[in-house]
């Protein structure tokens, strides 16, 4: 559980019942977004309360009467996901601008322009967001808000996702610590071990990071890595 000292309230009203959380806002931001979160760990009592101000406890006549039961966990994650969550302006400031630059970081990564196949620079992309005048909802997922925001980007730059495929060969010198920093930032569609020790394989990355793609490869190779892009 969190300090209390740091706790804001989450309140659901439902059939003229009134039922009240004190919970972490950051905490609450990530269990609305979809990430996997404890309830435990994100509030700071595991009590549902009728007003928390006076620490008065909803009954067990409301709590059966609204969710048809009065067991905590089941209560806390309706009143999450549907109540309303008090954040001082500093703290709505805060978390949104932290979800906005994930939502840009995210399309700077995954998407290009097709017409030429580069990806947007995250600056401009910033500056598209803000000329579309796209909101960001602190409590809404990244995955969520990249789709309002691209369908919102669209009528000012060319933009799509994509993915690009290439074929690596690792010289047998640099193939086994190489090994395992491309299998995590990749998605490996086939691999090979060769006799004399190289290793080579076709994968997929995000269209954004081709640059970042190859820089990896000349470093975990010192220049001596082979890579081809496919079409």
């Amino acid at each position: 559980m969190i300090p209390l000292d740091q706790a804001v309230v989450a309140r659901l009203e439902s059939y003229g019942e009134k039922f009240e959380l004190l919970v972490d806002p950051e905490g609450a931001a990530k269990f609305r977004s979809g990430e996997d979160v404890a309830i435990e760990d994100i509030v700071a009592a595991l009590y549902v309360f009728e007003n928390s101000s006076k620490a008065s406890k909803a009954s067990e006549e409301a709590l059966l009467k609204v969710f048809d039961t009065t067991e905590f966990e089941p209560v806390a994650e309706r009143i999450l996901h549907k109540g309303e969550i008090h954040l001082t302006s500093e703290q709505r400031r805060q978390m949104t601008e932290e979800k906005r630059l994930r939502v840009i970081a995210f399309i700077a990564r995954n998407a290009i322009n097709p017409q030429n196949g580069f990806p947007h620079p995250a600056q401009r992309i910033e500056m598209a967001m803000e000329e579309a005048k796209v909101s960001i909802d602190p409590f809404k997922s990244v995955d969520e808000q990249v789709q309002s925001t691209v369908k919102a980007l669209r009528p000012l730059i060319p933009i799509k996702f994509a993915e690009v495929k290439f074929a690596i060969k690792i010289p047998s010198d640099y193939a086994p610590k190489a090994y395992g920093e491309i299998a995590a930032s990749t998605k490996i569609e086939k691999q090979e071990w060769q006799g004399d020790g190289s290793w080579i394989c076709v994968c997929v990355i995000p269209a954004g990071i081709q640059e970042d793609f190859y820089d990896m490869i000349n470093r975990l190779t010192k220049g001596d890595g082979d890579v081809r892009k496919l079409d």
